[in-house]
């Protein structure tokens, strides 16, 4: 990997696929509604080739932007690194080391205890300074969960400082209402200026879409079964 560019003591924004997809999803729209700019990219040769196409342009498996503005560092994957976690935890730390970065900020989505109109954004930080923060901005700790992945190994093996911002996310399909819900967090945190309408405006024609799916679904399966039992 080489960097066209390479500012120091940024802060480090990751987020892979997991839950709901919103670690993408929200480093995707940032890149796209902040002026940032591409220095960098990364794959693994351990993980199958493949990268996205949008809007003509390919979407690196990992790719390294940066925001001159806030100075802070994006990694935008559409690989979920699964099966080598430690080795891209040890790639992030890398990254860290060469920009003396000052922070690793980690989005996650976790699963949804119950369903509810706006999903709980939480935190949880390796310093007592940033949670002093975090507290301040009146968002909530999380004082109980499993994690796994990449933002897992980060937090065990970092010597850094660590935070990580989960939303409660749905697991079955891109959870855009949830990535907007970490862009007003991230907001608080970071005071980015970004306007998560947007984002809210497509989870709801992505539900619109998604229940349409559904109704035709449980109309053709009972369709199917009258004309089963007719036979």
């Amino acid at each position: 990997m080489e960097l066209t560019k390479k500012p120091q003591k940024p802060i480090i924004l990751q987020g892979f696929p997991g839950f709901g997809l919103v670690g993408t999803i929200t480093t995707e729209y940032l890149i796209r509604h902040c002026k940032c700019e591409l220095i960098g990219k990364m794959w693994f040769e351990d993980l199958p080739a493949a990268i996205a196409i949008h809007k003509g342009e390919i979407i690196h498996p990992i790719g390294i932007y940066y925001n001159e503005e806030y100075n802070l560092i994006i990694l935008h994957s559409i690989s979920g690194g699964q099966g080598i976690e430690w080795k891209v935890a040890d790639f992030l730390i890398g990254l860290g080391h060469e920009l003396d970065a000052t922070e690793f900020l980690c989005l996650e989505g976790v699963g949804l205890s119950e369903e509810k109109e706006q999903p709980d954004v939480f935190y949880y930080t390796s310093t007592d300074e940033r949670k002093e923060y975090l507290e301040e901005k009146k968002i909530p700790q999380l004082s109980e969960g499993v994690m796994m992945g990449v933002t897992s190994a980060l937090m065990l093996k970092a010597q850094r400082q660590v935070t990580a911002l989960f939303v409660e996310s749905h697991s079955d399909y891109p959870d855009s209402k949830a990535a907007a819900e970490l862009i007003k967090a991230l907001d608080k945190v970071l005071n980015l200026k970004v306007d998560p309408e947007p984002l809210y405006e497509s989870a709801k024609i992505f539900e619109e879409s998604f229940n349409k799916i559904i109704k035709q679904n449980k109309t053709t399966k009972k369709k199917k079964e009258q004309m089963h039992y007719l036979g």
